[in-house]
């Protein structure tokens, strides 16, 4: 247990910051699983529209730091290559 003032501080802002940090990788995964299914059910509006949401919300992850903008820039060309290679099996 930290015993300044300065450190007890800076734990409950550490412990508040984690509970919103965990509040906003987890919408990630939510949007990701709901493009992901959409992908599976060969929606490709769908599939689309999910995808341009899940780009903005991992850019403005990466922007707030809640994600290294390496994973996040990954991520989104994971995603981009399975919505390209259903929009391209479709045509």
């Amino acid at each position: 247990m930290p015993h300044s003032n300065s450190a007890k501080k800076r734990l409950r802002q550490n412990v508040k910051q984690r509970l919103h940090n965990k509040s906003i990788k987890s919408a990630l995964t939510t949007q990701r699983k709901k493009f992901l299914a959409a992908v599976a059910a060969g929606d490709r509006e769908a599939a689309a529209a999910e995808f341009r949401r899940i780009v903005k919300a991992y850019k403005k992850a990466a922007a707030k730091g809640v994600v290294h903008g390496n994973a996040a820039s990954r991520t989104e060309s994971r995603l981009a290559r399975k919505l390209n290679a259903l929009t391209s099996a479709a045509s």
